[in-house]
């Protein structure tokens, strides 16, 4: 059977939403993790689950589930969701489209009196963006188990801050073990695509088949500060010279290994820090990504030589610290096809693609079958107040989500 959401509750949900961290005079979101941005969102989101009839429960790490039976209560469980944080000065789609189209499904559900043979949950993940404490997607990662409770715990932000103090602050510490407390079939998640290819082919939804590989670390390059008048060019060792070398290397590498590698420098740090003072220490980030992983590390391997190479040219000390590594995802073909389906059945123009961003997915993957839904991105902006996405493409997507979980989760009766 067909499943017909309601468009104009879910524009006004997603409309609400924004409106919470939103930004002055301008669209776009600044909800970081565990602020008091996210405890309002959070809020919000718990009351509007209740009123949806979900038995709604919160885990250690903040994970925010919302369960509805389904007719086999031994059935394994249909899980949809995102997240509602966001990066500083971020749009409103990246993230709370997912959870709010899976707040959608289920309220379409209620409407038209069907049970469905699985259990269907949806999820709120704490800390996807990592933009205030990392790593990127740290609580989905605790929740399957590919990342340490104790270490999340510990995490602190710039301030020091460590996450477990704001997790208790904002009263989202829950005393449900962050693991999976049912058996899981499945996992869709709707999320913008972050990117222009959807746009450019004049696609209405993407079926994403996987997420890239990434790796992300952190060169050092050690120098001699001294004065930017009286130090010679010969008798200089000028750290920044170093890393400057290495950062084009950065832009230029991938263009030698593949179509889909991307690399990014997104961080500089030099100290003194003064126009009168030889640069005598640069910390910079490196981020390689790829579907494959073997070229990711080829690339990290690159950029490594090229570091050394730009060292010995200087006269600098260096080291290199890797600071996240995530290996590449292929979803369930089963997942994809749901999708895909659900697609062709609504009428949408759809191309099947590679997530070049990480996503909770990349996680909720080793627990159940997965697989993603990608909404068009005018312009490919995302993480910026000028990331958009119509409320038309936002409803195909959420369509298409909608559809392809009631495939997964079966009819079970209609009351």
């Amino acid at each position: 059977m067909r499943l017909a959401i309601d468009r104009q509750r879910f524009v006004d949900r997603m409309q609400e939403q924004a409106e919470i961290g939103g930004l002055d005079g301008e669209r776009g979101l600044d909800r970081l993790t565990l602020s008091d941005a996210d405890r309002e969102a959070r809020d919000w989101f718990r009351d509007r689950m209740r009123d949806a009839g979900l038995d709604v429960r919160v885990d250690e790490m903040g994970n925010m589930f919302g369960r509805r039976a389904g007719a086999d209560p031994e059935a394994g469980t249909v899980l949809l969701g995102s997240h509602l944080d966001s990066q500083p000065r971020g749009g409103i789609y990246d993230g709370p489209l997912g959870v709010l189209a899976a707040l959608e499904f289920v309220e379409t559900l209620e409407d038209e009196g069907i049970t469905t043979e699985r259990p269907v949950e949806i999820v709120n993940w704490t800390n996807e963006e990592g933009s205030r404490f990392q790593p990127a997607m740290m609580s989905s990662g605790v929740w399957a188990g590919t990342l340490s409770l104790a270490e999340a715990y510990e995490t602190t932000d710039r301030d020091g801050i460590r996450f477990v103090d704001e997790l208790e602050r904002i009263g989202y510490r829950g005393d449900v073990p962050a693991e999976p407390q049912y058996d899981y079939d499945s996992y869709l998640e709707l999320h913008i695509e972050q990117g222009p290819r959807l746009e450019e082919a004049g696609d209405d939804v993407g079926v994403v088949t996987g997420i890239v590989g990434f790796q992300w670390g952190e060169i050092t390059f050690e120098g001699q500060a001294n004065h930017s008048g009286t130090t010679p060019m010969d008798h200089r060792r000028d750290a920044l010279v170093g890393a400057a070398d290495v950062i084009t290397q950065v832009r230029r590498i991938p263009g030698t290994l593949g179509e889909r590698t991307v690399g990014t420098t997104g961080v500089i740090e030099a100290e003194p820090g003064s126009i009168n003072i030889v640069p005598g220490e640069v910390r910079f980030t490196v981020g390689f990504r790829d579907p494959d992983d073997d070229t990711v590390v080829e690339a990290v391997d690159r950029v490594k030589r090229e570091a050394a190479a730009a060292a010995e040219r200087e006269g600098l000390e260096w080291s290199y610290e890797q600071r996240m590594a995530v290996e590449s995802v292929d979803f369930a073909e089963r997942c994809i096809d749901a999708v895909q389906s659900a697609a062709d059945d609504r009428g949408y123009a759809s191309q099947r693609l590679v997530s070049g961003a990480g996503h909770d997915a990349t996680h909720v993957a080793s627990v159940c079958d997965a697989a993603m839904v990608f909404s068009v991105s005018e312009g490919g902006k995302s993480h910026s107040p000028k990331e958009y996405t119509s409320w038309d493409d936002c409803y195909a997507a959420a369509d298409t989500l909608a559809n392809a979980a009631l495939d997964l989760a079966g009819v079970a009766a209609e009351r």
